[in-house]
């Protein structure tokens, strides 16, 4: 009910890089404030502050409340919320005099509160009493702080209201109105969702579109109330009442292309005492657009699989492996630097690389031979070919009798099969006890175990093609399904004719450069350190035009199935730096992050220029890339540090580059968990789909 006057702030972000979980708003109020003005009430404002590295400053600020001694802000603070920091914020209230910026001696500090984010989220709802100087309580002051998670399903909505023949409240001139929406909470509590602008000296307004998640406008229920207020403003604080009226979500969204909805804005109090009342005006929703926000979870629940590969520099510079001063040298009680690097980076990525859509051969309701446990371990990547998918069976027990071939063997895993898919059928919806969980998971080994010998054919209802990883996530274990790396060497001499080469796979298969997870990378690295000469130059865009091929035939599927990530860790400046950044700016084009980890002492300040951190990355002839896609990080930093801590600041900006990336092809995820449950337990589909 107050006026929404801009309060000018350098609205920063929290410092530190953006890989949080999870999406936060905070709402403030406060109650009892003290009264600094001697005319009139004060006029508060709230700010924010963060503390970074024992330093607090300002992350944003509220509007300016005239003359109000309990404001309700309309302002939402969004912060990143992580789980495993300790966030401390601090909230101080000021009274705001003319157009001076806080901090000025005009300005009279009302009261301050300090607590955690973590706290905020705790409780949902904190009430706390504001603290002035030295620990005094600010009288009763207190202040309200509403937390609301924001995931990343829930989307925003852009609304756009104006208003008919609205009720004039003023004498000498027309009303100047503004409009209030509040949000009906469960408990009967109203929270405010958005204040309008006011437009001065207007009876028939228009107010400017606003945006506003949905989680924040009906905490994504389209039945919840909505109250909606409009007021004549006052700048004395005391806003003449104009009317009312109440809608949901739902509502609104009957509008269409030339229509309009509407509802009467009514002031109860003229519709008891006046017979002929109507109204005090009519509300209009002029324009709604409905936006979808994904994040990184829902690419990632949806099936998108994130294939890691990790090129070494096999560069001279790095000094003889069989010399203990060499960052080659593999030394048997302590891992070197590369390994250090690899193992931190890769054993976070391995467990991305899980969500893989293996699917089974075979074309239309054609006889297929395949083992067992092809359908419930899955199919390595590289079997994996001219795929076609088709709906499984209702339930797995409508397989035509036991598998032919095996005998015994095959009513047994018939048998833990039928009582899987039972358990599985049972709690369709996804609830069970814990021993009935337990069960499940014993089951789902048994069968594993069992099928490793079984060689019968599976059924026409399982011929052509089946998705794996939609039975695993049914079935609800967790298991390694793949785990392969791509592991590349560059800078050395190889066998068998020791030509130097820039691109090469280090377990010297180039058919299939890939190895068994992070265990398999390092003993490639191992056993190839002594068949290779070390070299020269640093060259690393072959390597990054290799992947970015890859890729880009990745891309050319419409679809978010597939993103890549290329480690490269290397121990000096690159070698052809014109040629690197070509390489990177084409690649900002595909579904690709590069993380580059400098591996010793070397000065690796021209390698900054390849982080788009202080400046847009550029190639030799002016073209900008397209996506910040590159992160380096010098590996002596962390030295002291933990894994986690390398591996948590060099993976930091992927999942906001994997948004990017399918948010700038307005690709959305694959189906999420929920609905790749259904194909399991749903009708069958008889002939193969597209």
């Amino acid at each position: 009910m107050n006026e929404v006057q801009e309060a000018t702030s350098p609205a920063t972000s929290l410092s530190g890089p953006a890989t949080c979980v999870s999406k936060v708003e905070l709402r403030v109020s406060c109650k009892a404030l003290l009264d600094r003005d001697t005319l009139n009430k004060s006029d508060p404002c709230v700010v924010l502050m963060v503390q970074n590295n024992g330093q607090w400053i300002e992350l944003d600020r509220t509007e300016v409340i005239k003359s109000n001694l309990h404001p309700v802000f309309a302002k939402v603070f969004g912060l990143d919320y992580y789980f495993e920091e300790v966030q401390k914020l601090r909230f101080e209230v000021y009274d705001i005099h003319g157009t001076h910026s806080i901090g000025t001696r005009d300005d009279d500090f009302l009261g301050g509160m300090e607590c955690t984010l973590g706290q905020i989220v705790a409780q949902k709802k904190m009430i706390k009493p504001l603290l002035l100087k030295y620990g005094k309580y600010a009288g009763k002051s207190t202040i309200t702080v509403h937390a609301e998670e924001i995931s990343g399903n829930n989307g925003y909505v852009e609304l756009s209201f104006c208003a008919k023949k609205l009720d004039d409240k003023d004498l000498f001139s027309k009303s100047d109105p503004f409009l209030e929406i509040f949000r009906m909470n469960d408990d009967g509590t109203e929270q405010l969702v958005h204040r309008t602008e006011v437009i001065k000296n207007n009876l028939n307004p228009v107010w400017e579109p606003f945006k506003v998640s949905l989680i924040s406008l009906c905490s994504c229920d389209e039945e919840r109330k909505l109250k909606c207020l409009v007021w004549d403003y006052d700048s004395r604080g005391k806003h003449d009442f104009i009317g009312e009226f109440f809608a949901t979500f739902r509502e609104m969204q009957k509008i269409s292309s030339g229509n309009k909805v509407s509802w009467d804005c009514v002031n109860p109090k003229y519709k008891q005492k006046k017979r002929n009342y109507k109204n005090s005006g009519v509300v209009i929703l002029s324009d709604l657009k409905l936006h979808r926000v994904y994040s990184f979870l829902d690419y990632i629940m949806g099936g998108c699989q994130i294939h890691f590969t990790v090129a070494i520099d096999f560069t001279a510079s790095n000094g003889d492996p069989r010399n203990s001063c060499s960052l080659h040298y593999i030394n048997p009680y302590q891992p070197n630097e590369y390994l250090k690097a690899l193992i931190a980076v890769g054993e976070i990525c391995q467990d991305y690389d899980r969500f893989v859509n293996l699917q089974l051969l075979g074309k239309g309701t054609q006889k297929q031979a395949f083992g067992l446990k092809a359908i419930l371990v899955g199919l390595t990547r590289k079997t994996v070919t001219n795929t076609r998918s088709i709906h499984p069976p209702t339930h797995l027990n409508q397989m035509n009798g036991s598998l032919p071939g095996t005998g015994e063997l095959n009513d047994m895993v018939m048998k833990r099969i039928q009582r899987l898919d039972s358990v599985i059928s049972t709690h369709a919806n996804g609830t069970m006890e814990y021993e009935e969980m337990k069960e499940r998971e014993k089951l789902f080994e048994q069968v594993q175990t069992l099928a490793a010998g079984t060689t019968g054919l599976i059924p026409d209802c399982y011929s052509g093609f089946y998705r794996v990883m939609k039975c695993k996530q049914a079935w609800g274990v967790s298991s390694e399904i793949d785990k392969r790396f791509s592991a590349l060497g560059f800078g050395a001499r190889i066998p068998p004719n020791y030509e130097v080469s820039h691109d090469f796979a280090i377990n010297f298969n180039p058919e299939d450069d890939e190895c068994e997870g992070i265990q398999g990378v390092v003993e490639a690295y191992q056993n190839c350190l002594p068949k290779i000469q070390l070299y020269g130059p640093t060259n690393v865009a072959p390597i990054i035009n290799r992947i970015a091929k890859v890729a880009a035939g990745d891309g050319n599927i419409k679809d978010a199935s597939r993103y890549h990530i290329l480690l490269i860790l290397t121990d000096g400046v690159v070698t052809d730096m014109a040629d690197t950044r070509e390489a990177i700016v084409r690649a900002s084009y595909q579904p690709l992050s590069i993380i580059i980890v400098g591996v010793g002492n070397a000065d690796f300040t021209d390698m900054q220029i390849l982080d788009g951190d202080d400046g847009v990355l550029r190639s030799p002839k002016g073209e900008p890339v397209l996506r910040d896609i590159v992160q380096f990080v010098p590996f002596r930093d962390f030295k002291t540090a933990s894994p986690a801590a390398l591996a948590k600041c060099v993976l930091a900006e992927v999942p906001g580059q994997v948004v990017e990336y399918f948010s700038h092809k307005a690709i959305s995820p694959m189906s999420p968990i929920r609905e790749l449950l259904t194909p399991i337990l749903s009708p069958v589909a008889t002939t193969p789909t597209e």
